[in-house]
């Protein structure tokens, strides 16, 4: 089992930055992809970015390319999503997953939440001035 904690979402202004944080503990070495997921209301939950622990290698979707950042502190079993130049269109119940496929699998599309194995209770960001 893999427990998943985020923390860091709040208000910030358009244009601002945030950072969250996914803590992870339990059985860390049972999963590859650490994975940031969104979801606004009346929305379908969909992929923000996606970290794969074996390679190191990370993935965006379109919308948050260049504006936001994932990376990994192994030793405090920590994912994180910086997020900078936020809008208004961003604002969501942010959601970190895990999963023992890789990113890249061909068996489920990273950014889809089908499939993941362990997901946090998620952390609300909203942007607006």
């Amino acid at each position: 089992q893999v427990q998943l904690v985020e923390s860091g979402g709040g208000l910030a202004q358009p244009g601002g930055s945030l950072r969250l944080s996914c803590a992870a503990s339990g059985s860390t070495l049972h999963y590859d992809a650490i994975s940031w997921f969104r979801q606004a209301p009346g929305k379908e939950r969909e992929g923000v970015s996606c970290l794969s622990s074996s390679t190191g290698d990370t993935y965006y979707a379109d919308s948050v390319k260049s504006r936001f950042t994932i990376s990994r502190d192994n030793a405090k079993n920590t994912v994180y999503l910086q997020m900078n130049a936020l809008e208004p269109e961003d604002t969501a119940v942010y959601y970190c997953a895990a999963d023992a496929l890789s990113c890249t699998t061909p068996y489920r599309f990273w950014g889809l939440p089908l499939g993941y194995d362990y997901w946090g209770q998620g952390t609300q960001v909203t942007v607006s001035s």
